[in-house]
């Protein structure tokens, strides 16, 4: 049997990101003081709350997942950096912009903080590409 052992650049990414699983539980039992009606929300507020959770929770899987898939790939330096910090980075950028363009009182529509999702879409992007053509390369 083979086993796997991380690159230092894996090995510290994936620290960091286990790190912030605890922010992501502290959002779920945010949402369910919101289910429970403790906190007044609009509908809108309530669903970019769900969905900031949502894409934390699966960004964050996600973004473990490809670290070990670029330490499987020849990519390095600066490809390498963004191979394995593009989706642990939408993870947060992401649903920073969920919450952030939704949090002023009564609000019914996204402020101009959803540009951060967008700068997390644009890093998505960016990391996967660059992993996937990485791997298909390798």
């Amino acid at each position: 049997m083979q086993t796997l052992v991380l690159s230092t650049p894996s090995r510290l990414v994936a620290g960091l990101v286990l790190l912030t699983v605890v922010t992501i539980e502290v959002g779920g039992w945010y949402l369910t003081k919101v289910t429970a009606g403790r906190v007044p929300l609009t509908d809108f507020q309530k669903a970019f709350a769900r969905a900031g959770h949502a894409h934390a929770g699966v960004l964050v899987t996600l973004g473990l997942v490809c670290l070990v898939l670029a330490d499987a790939t020849r990519l390095d330096g600066a490809l390498g950096w963004i191979a394995r910090l593009g989706v642990p980075a939408a993870a947060v950028l992401m649903s920073a912009g969920f919450f952030a363009s939704s949090l002023s009182p009564g609000a019914t529509r996204p402020n101009r903080l959803i540009a951060v999702l967008w700068v997390g879409a644009a890093a998505l992007a960016a990391g996967v590409v660059t992993l996937g053509i990485g791997l298909l390369t390798s």
